[in-house]
């Protein structure tokens, strides 16, 4: 018995790990518009980051799906490549995942008319992704599903809850209008694999302002949806679940002052939510993510201002989301005018236990040519994060 007991204390005396961070442009800062990154560890151990590249999706049709592969032992990422790209029509809001049967999914949306309510969900999916490069798709399709419930629980949700919010009111009308309740719906955070393999993609939409989860049980051969998570503002979803069973949605606050990052939470393994709430996280109108840790931690990767992107901040939570005991600033910056932006990320946590993460950084202070825009990455390990200070 001695054995194990002087391994025990040999592990006891080891110094804890420095903390650190490092940060790094995927690619250099340029004037074409870079936004709206996800990023993936693959089973080898690279890293693939990918986002949208284009002049601009509201007026140009020129934006395509890009990415880069960090490769597993390297320090600086690959030369960019293409992902996807719908001749003619913006893609957009790239989100990828390695679900448990260790299949790469990409979705996105492709905007049909140049605004977001018009969108088309469209996902891949690879089993050939290791090399260098970008993955080999075997499967291309759009993603069809009718809306669960969507006219009467909109109708529902709005006299309920939402009976003097005129915004929400108005969408009743629309909520039954076929074309409208089935289009528009987009990715902007990680799907969510549940114990049974269901798997939970978080949608949401501009038409409407509010979300809805897609929902399959069968790996992606047929799909359905939660009913809608009606609310003035509640978009871009990300979800984490509790030990007992409970699924926790953040939201970008797409509503009125004062912002808050909104709350919902179901449980039914995601078919209906309640009424978004509040949280104590102030929230710009810009997109967040939480990522479920080894050990059961969670991490919340977002804007913590009410106003503007310049500041980004990472908050860790040991009792699934009730308090945030930690917080520490990834980037602030107080010194240029205008300022830069630091916006649209994403976060995971790799198998050696590091957090890795991407983000949109828009150098807003250029004066020559307009903002010079990049994809950031950024590692760090949790020592940092509980470091004191911000």
């Amino acid at each position: 018995m001695r054995l194990p007991l002087l391994a025990l204390s040999l592990a006891c005396a080891l110094p804890a790990a420095e903390p650190f961070i490092e940060k790094q442009n995927i690619f250099p800062p340029e004037h074409w518009h870079n936004h709206s990154s996800s990023v993936v560890e693959l089973p080898n151990g690279d890293l693939l980051a990918v986002w949208y590249n284009g002049s601009g999706e509201r007026t140009a049709d020129d934006v395509k799906i890009e990415g880069s592969r960090l490769r597993k032992g390297q320090k600086t990422w690959d030369p960019r490549f293409l992902i996807a790209d719908t001749p003619g029509f913006p893609d957009c809001n790239p989100i990828v995942f390695v679900d448990s049967k260790q299949r790469l999914w990409l979705f996105w949306p492709v905007i049909i008319a140049n605004e977001w309510h018009t969108a088309l969900l469209k996902y891949r999916l690879s089993t050939n992704y290791s090399r260098p490069g970008p993955p080999v798709w075997q499967e291309k399709e759009a993603w069809l599903a009718i809306p669960r419930d969507f006219a009467a629980s909109v109708k529902r949700q709005a006299e309920s809850g939402f009976a003097a919010d005129p915004h929400v009111m108005s969408m009743i009308p629309k909520a039954a209008d076929k074309y409208f309740a089935r289009m528009g719906w987009m990715p902007r955070a990680r799907p969510t694999e549940l114990p049974s393999g269901r798997l939970l993609v978080p949608l949401y939409s501009d038409g409407f302002d509010f979300s809805l989860i897609a929902i399959t049980d069968d790996g992606g051969a047929t799909w359905t949806t939660s009913e809608p998570i009606v609310g003035n503002g509640p978009v871009q979803p990300t979800i984490a679940r509790r030990r007992d069973g409970t699924l926790v949605a953040y939201f970008r606050d797409n509503g009125p002052p004062p912002k808050r990052i909104l709350a919902s939470e179901s449980r039914d393994n995601g078919l209906t939510w309640s009424k978004p709430y509040d949280t104590e996280f102030p929230n710009p109108g810009a997109g967040i993510e939480v990522h479920v840790l080894a050990g059961g931690a969670w991490a919340l990767l977002y804007n913590d201002l009410e106003r503007d992107r310049w500041s980004l901040a990472l908050s860790l939570s040991d009792d699934e989301g009730r308090t945030w005991k930690w917080t520490r600033h990834v980037e602030r910056d107080e010194q240029n005018q205008p300022r830069s932006s630091f916006h649209y990320p994403s976060i995971l946590q790799a198998r050696d236990g590091t957090l890795q993460l991407t983000y949109s950084y828009f150098q807003n202070h250029i004066p020559a040519g307009g903002p010079r825009k990049t994809i950031r990455h950024a590692h760090l390990n949790l020592e940092w994060l509980k470091a004191a200070g911000n």
